[in-house]
């Protein structure tokens, strides 16, 4: 019986390939291992230029410090996508006021009108909302975005890997139009009573890879499956802290585990901002399950059963599932079907 990790695995991810282009056995061999018994990891070197993680914190928080009538002109309300600004504590997990406001944020694509009542998720492809009089936080979050989506990539192509399969194996379902989606994020502490020192309760993530540039303040904590105490995720500077989403646990029968994860608001008058990125596939993409290699397949132990949170193997439909819970005014105006 292995000891129970106190802190996460960390990864380079400039070894990851050997010179000819292939995975480099070492790297692969690490990263099942903190895919399989952590659902978490920290990944360093992933091509970030410099000074570029420094610039988008504070671009961030430059954001955050404008005007609250500015931040409300981009009111997520308005938008079916569920994109733009979240208020400080309109933002619901696990039934709970979050401590944090936000810009939420995806690919820049046309909205559907002709969705099917059976395919509403459809209606989370549109446009998004950015402040007119500060043009560098779009800049910005757009060159972030860009990078992620490479990384997230390679990413998912090692994991294929690790699981015994080809490296482009989960590539299709990213095909054309990946549904990506980002965050900025502010955490504040003490001005949201109702939340106490909830930063964000505790969840899962809906779809593939995320990856969260964090600052130095800390706050996050992850649960690894199986495990009652939490392990504290120490900041690293510029580090990118890597975790896994449902659709690769419901792809792998649970041998890789969407870990469960929550935020600890930060001490009043501390603000701590982030920046998650979900690499996430089309939102038609629907997660067949995969054939591991039978050494694999024995240590897996099914998917997670949580009657209030069932997952499901259409992408987008998990992820409005989720938006629809996390936003309920929102949710209100453009889903009510889905509040009934």
């Amino acid at each position: 019986m292995s000891t129970p990790r106190t802190s996460i695995p960390v990864l380079d991810l400039s070894t990851a390939r050997n010179p000819d282009g292939s995975f480099n056995t070492t790297f692969i061999d690490a990263l099942r291992i903190a895919a399989h018994e952590v659902g978490f990891f920290q990944v360093t070197n992933y091509g970030s230029a410099s000074g570029q993680v420094a610039e988008l914190l504070d671009t961030v928080a430059g954001f955050f410090k404008l005007p609250l009538e500015q931040r409300l002109e981009l009111d997520n309300r308005s938008s079916a996508q569920f994109r733009g600004y979240t208020r400080l504590g309109t933002e619901i997990t696990r039934g709970r006021a979050d401590s944090r406001e936000q810009i939420d944020f995806g690919p820049n694509r046309e909205p559907l009108d002709d969705v099917p009542a059976d395919r509403l998720y459809r209606h989370l492809q549109g446009h998004n909302q950015w402040p007119d009089g500060y043009p560098e936080l779009e800049r910005a979050a757009e060159a972030w975005a860009h990078l992620m989506s490479g990384v997230g990539a390679e990413l998912l192509a090692g994991i294929s890997v690790a699981l015994g399969l080809p490296e482009d194996y989960f590539a299709e379902p990213f095909a054309g139009t990946p549904a990506w989606m980002a965050k900025l994020v502010h955490y504040v502490g003490g001005q949201v009573p109702a939340a106490g020192t909830q930063g964000v309760g505790s969840h899962a993530d809906y779809g593939f890879v995320t990856l969260l540039l964090q600052d130095a303040v800390g706050g996050l904590e992850v649960q690894p499956h199986g495990r009652e105490d939490w392990i504290a995720v120490a900041p690293i500077p510029g580090a990118l802290v890597v975790n896994l989403g449902e659709m690769l646990e419901v792809a792998t029968n649970g041998y890789l585990m969407a870990t469960v994860h929550r935020v600890t608001a930060p001490p009043p008058g501390v603000d701590r901002y982030s920046v998650p990125f979900f690499w996430s596939p089309r939102l038609d993409a629907v997660i067949d399950p995969v054939t591991l290699p039978a050494a694999l397949a024995a240590e897996a132990p099914g998917v997670s059963q949580d009657p209030d949170n069932p997952m499901l193997s259409s992408y987008g439909a998990n992820v409005l599932k989720g938006w629809v819970r996390a936003h309920p005014e929102t949710a209100r105006l453009h889903y009510p079907e889905l509040i009934a």
